[in-house]
């Protein structure tokens, strides 16, 4: 009863917090579609990823998805606020408690626990149990606009700010860590949904860097599905053996002002299986009921949960040899 009465309480602060949270959003995701998709400017237009751009009102639905994900993240951010006003959770407001170093330290090791989290949290969506119900709305996003980046069904959105309620209770965090680590999340997020190369040429191959995922490494993902479920880094793809097989030959071809993910279709131009402009917002059915090409025609590569860290080798070459 008491815990209801401090939420009661704390219902007041429930518009900053919301507003706050609408920001953290909306302003990422407004400058970066009105930089790569309205300006007429744009200087990165050749380094589009997949051909053609969504229409309209695959954009209108990955907006309102957008801002009802910041509404769920503001309903959880009312909960933290009220755990911490109790003193239940390892959250300070005084650097000199733990010092700038420790703060430092701690914001790095979030973003790498976040990482984990992501990528074992989201390749268990792609389950043929949960894909309908958790993350088939995020992938209606074949070819993904920044607005895509937080476009997720409310489920979803509740697992994604599971990560930051589980931490606060477990690893000593100051109030400006928790804020930098949020924007950090949002503007990565948005930038690997942009549907431009943004970095630069050779990156994957970069010996420190490569470790780094790309706008390409993510875009693959929606267009393929089966492969690159990391958020920030390419290690867990690699240790799993989910990374896509071509996703340098991708990266290169779309730094050098080519076509992309297209291109590395096997299929003939005019017999390859349609762009994502053809069919976005189509009903495609589970990932791995999806026909063998993705939405740029890059071969499909489903690896659910649990399967043998060489199952995508084994499928490419059983492709190849096929």
């Amino acid at each position: 009863m008491a815990a209801l009465d401090d939420l009661i309480a704390a219902w007041p602060v429930w518009p900053t917090i919301l507003g706050v949270h609408m920001l953290l959003i909306v302003v990422p995701a407004s400058v970066a579609f009105l930089a790569l998709y309205v300006w007429k400017g744009n200087p990165l237009r050749e380094r589009k990823i997949q051909p053609g751009f969504a229409p309209s009102h695959a954009i209108r639905r990955e907006v309102f998805y957008s801002l009802l994900t910041a509404f769920i993240f503001a309903l959880n951010g009312v909960f933290i606020y009220v755990s911490m006003a109790n003193g239940w959770t390892l959250i300070y407001t005084d650097f000199a408690d733990y010092g700038w170093l420790y703060g430092a330290f701690s914001l790095a090791v979030t973003i790498v626990l976040h990482d984990a989290y992501f990528y074992w949290t989201h390749r268990l969506m792609h389950h043929p149990l949960l894909f309908d119900r958790f993350h088939r709305l995020h992938h209606e996003s074949h070819s993904p606009s920044p607005w895509a980046a937080y476009a997720f069904a409310p489920v979803e959105a509740v697992v994604q700010a599971l990560f930051l309620t589980i931490l606060i209770f477990v690893l000593p965090l100051h109030v400006t860590v928790i804020y930098l680590f949020m924007i950090h999340m949002i503007v990565r997020n948005v930038i690997g949904h942009s549907g431009f190369e943004l970095f630069p040429r050779g990156m994957p191959a970069h010996a420190v860097l490569g470790v780094l995922t790309t706008n390409t490494h993510h875009d693959l993902h929606h267009s393929s599905r089966g492969s690159n479920y990391g958020l920030y880094f390419t290690w867990w793809d690699r240790l799993a053996g989910t990374e896509h097989p071509n996703y340098r030959e991708a990266f290169d071809r779309v730094t050098r002002g080519q076509e992309g993910p297209a291109v590395l279709s096997s299929e003939a131009p005019e017999t390859r299986s349609p762009t994502a402009t053809d069919n976005a917002g189509a009903d495609h059915g589970p990932a791995w009921n999806v026909d063998p090409r993705g939405a740029c025609g890059i071969d499909k590569l489903e690896t659910p949960i649990g399967a043998p860290a060489d199952t995508l080798a084994d499928a490419t070459e059983t492709r190849a040899a096929g």
